[in-house]
Order: C-alpha cells, then sequence, then structure tokens
C-alpha cells in the first residue's frame, strides 16, 4: 500500500472519533488561555495514536506540541480551540482543532517512509487579537527547525489562498472623578464623555483612511450608575490594514483620538497591549497548489470568489506565523450562508454534516499535501534549504 492510502486508510480508521473531538470542543466553549478541557482532550487523542506530547509549552498553560516521525521534513499542522465571548464556536475552532489531528495522525502513518517530522502544535488564544497564541510561540521558539505550517479553516464557501491583514487589538482605559451628577455635576471629571469624544474622533478620521483599513471596537465598561458622573470607562479597539507597515501609519493616528478625549475632559488614560499585531498572511504559492489538488480528488472546488468575496478580509495570528514559515490557510465551506463567521447562527453550523466533512476533508488534503511535499525533490530541497 503506497502512502497516500495509507494515510487516508488511518483517516478512515479514526473518522468518527474526530468528529466526536470537534462536537465535544465545540458543547464546551473555552476563551483564549483558558482552552483547559479543549487542551486536554487534543492530547489525549495525539498521545492515544503515538504521539510524544509536551504540555504547556513556553510557559503557555493550554499550548501543546505532539511529535511523531523522525524525518528531516518538518511539517507542522496547527490546531486552534479557543472560542468567542457569549456566541461560542462561531468561528468554528472545534473544526480546524478536529482537523490538525485528523492530518497529524494521518500524516503520521507515513512519516518515517516519506521522510517525514509531523508536529501537531496546539496554539491557543487566536481570538485575542494582540499577543495571540503563534505570536507567542514564534518568539519563545516553537516553531524552530520546522519547514512549513498548515491548518484549514471553516467558512461559508471555500477559498483557497484568504486575504488576510494586519490587525492590532487594544484597550483604553479612562479614569476621571465622580460627583453627584445632579447636585454637584460641576465637581465630577466625566470619563464616558472622554470615550464619546473619542468615538466621534475616529467617525470623523474614517473619512482619511485608506479603504483597506478598518477601526472597530466596543465599550466594557461604561459608568457605574446614572446619577454618578462616570469616573472610570473602559473600551477594547481594533485596528487593521492591509499589512503592518499600513497597521502602522494608521494606529498612531486612531491613538491620536482616544487622547483627544483624555484632553478634551482631563481623564487620565491609559493605553494597553496593541504592542503584538497579527501580520497580513502570505500563502505559499506551492503548498496552495498541492492542496488544492488534493482538495479536488476529494470532490471540492476553489472557484474565483468574485470582487465582492474577495473584499472579505478576517486578520490572524497564523498570519505571522507565514512570515516566518511557508504556511497556508485555506478556508473550507461548511454550506452555512446566509450565517457567517461571527454570528451565533454559524456556531450552530459548526456540528452539521457539512462542518463534519470539511474535517475530514481538510484533514486528508493537509496530510496529502505533507506526504506531497516529502515526495516531490524539488519542493522536499526548496524547503530543507531553506532557513527555519
Amino acid at each position: 500500500m503506497d502512502v497516500r492510502a495509507a494515510a487516508k486508510n488511518r483517516l478512515d480508521s479514526l473518522r468518527s472519533s474526530i468528529i466526536d473531538l470537534s462536537r465535544r470542543i465545540h458543547a464546551n466553549p473555552e476563551e483564549g488561555y483558558k482552552e483547559i478541557k479543549a487542551a486536554a482532550w487534543i492530547t489525549e487523542a495525539l498521545a492515544e495514536a503515538g504521539f510524544e506530547v509536551k504540555k504547556g509549552i513556553c510557559d503557555l498553560p493550554t499550548a501543546f506540541v505532539a511529535t511523531a516521525g523522525k524525518g528531516p521534513l518538518h511539517i507542522c499542522f496547527c490546531a486552534e480551540y479557543d472560542a468567542l465571548p457569549e456566541i461560542g464556536h462561531a468561528c468554528g475552532h472545534n473544526i480546524i482543532a478536529a482537523a490538525a489531528v485528523g492530518a497529524g495522525i494521518a500524516a503520521s502513518v507515513a512519516a518515517d517512509r516519506a521522510g517525514l517530522k509531523i508536529s501537531v502544535l496546539g496554539t491557543p488564544a487566536e481570538e485575542d487579537g494582540d499577543a495571540g497564541g503563534k505570536i507567542l510561540l514564534l518568539e519563545r521558539g516553537a516553531f524552530a527547525g520546522m519547514h512549513a505550517a498548515m491548518m484549514v479553516h471553516p467558512a461559508p464557501f471555500n477559498v483557497l489562498t484568504p486575504k488576510v491583514i494586519a490587525a492590532s487589538m487594544f484597550e483604553v482605559h479612562y479614569s476621571g472623578r465622580e460627583a453627584h451628577a445632579s447636585a454637584f455635576p460641576e465637581l465630577g471629571i466625566n470619563a464616558a464623555d472622554a470615550l464619546t469624544i473619542a468615538q466621534t474622533a475616529i467617525g470623523l478620521l474614517r473619512q482619511h483612511i485608506l479603504p483597506t483599513t478598518r477601526i472597530h471596537g466596543i465599550i466594557t465598561h461604561g459608568g457605574d450608575a446614572p446619577n454618578v458622573i462616570p469616573a472610570k470607562t473602559r473600551a477594547r479597539y481594533i485596528v487593521r490594514g492591509d499589512t503592518l507597515a499600513e497597521l502602522e501609519q494608521l494606529q498612531p493616528r486612531v491613538y491620536r483620538c482616544f487622547e483627544a478625549g483624555a484632553l478634551a475632559t482631563g481623564c487620565k488614560m491609559d493605553i494597553i497591549g496593541g504592542d503584538k499585531p497579527y501580520s497580513e498572511m502570505i500563502h505559499d504559492p506551492d503548498i496552495a497548489a498541492l492542496f488544492k489538488r488534493n482538495s479536488e480528488l476529494l470532490g471540492r472546488s476553489f472557484p474565483d470568489i468574485g470582487a465582492d468575496r474577495q473584499e472579505v478580509v478576517a486578520s490572524t495570528d497564523m498570519g505571522n506565523v507565514s512570515l516566518v514559515i511557508p504556511s497556508i490557510q485555506p478556508m473550507l465551506g461548511i454550506n452555512s450562508f446566509p450565517a457567517v463567521n461571527h454570528q451565533r447562527e454559524f456556531t450552530a453550523q459548526c456540528i452539521t454534516n457539512h462542518a463534519d466533512q470539511a474535517i475530514y476533508d481538510g484533514a486528508l488534503a493537509m496530510a496529502w499535501t505533507a506526504i506531497d511535499l516529502a515526495n516531490d525533490s524539488s519542493l522536499r530541497t526548496r524547503f530543507l534549504s531553506a532557513k527555519s
């Protein structure tokens, strides 16, 4: 039996178990850096499959690395498993995690014959938007020695090389002074007014920024009682640009909008975070071409998505990985439209039969792609000779 067939047979044998893993993670949503159950279930599945598992790597309690094979070509499958506040797995990270586990185990069957080392890397807190798990893992050496990285992401439709842009998340804290809102309003320093002025300034700034940029956020604390001048307010914002360079031009302008609120009201202001942004993603064309061919063998297609959908952009810390080692992150459709990512309706779509099929297709296409990279002499040479 050839190595590709062996990988498929192995995945077929564990199909029900990886779908069960996906559904358990989905039913128990955990936010970033709190994914205790998900990390435990994933590492348990990999250990049972013969992987050497190291938990809590790089001083991140819910990060892990699981390895199999001793070949020179080191391929990584990235697993994400954090959920969103309130709406759970509305970005389908349960699917991502299960597909990474399936890909890793399927490819491991062929590792020694193909000259591969396979790692499944557990990367927490992708949804955080600042200092995401992959960024900290990169800084702390978890990706050292790896030659390529892959993961798949659920979406309403298939996209081979989705546009991923740079993003920075930060918090703004205003501090003023309480006072009775009716009897002594002149003695208060209104932190809610500071935030109102900042949001107005941002609204005006939008007239003068590139169409590729994004500014959006929420108020996380607006005061404590309507008859007390708010002394403390907080907001969480994300700024996005096509590239890190574009983001670096925009972010100081947004900060100045928040500074304007502090200046106008006399509040003190603190900006927290925003110093470890997500980068744009560069999809490796050779890996993407192999993944496309393998997905097509499984009945998937990647048609031209059209100009409107080309404008659909998102951000991920996988972009930071792609600037260091060759990487891909295709989107696999789960037939959810009109439900889209980050909606409650999409949460429900991430445990359907279409979602389960995306797990299988993504896992097998990634496993086959890893084997193909090892078997293609020119690509193998390219990756082995690159700095890692």
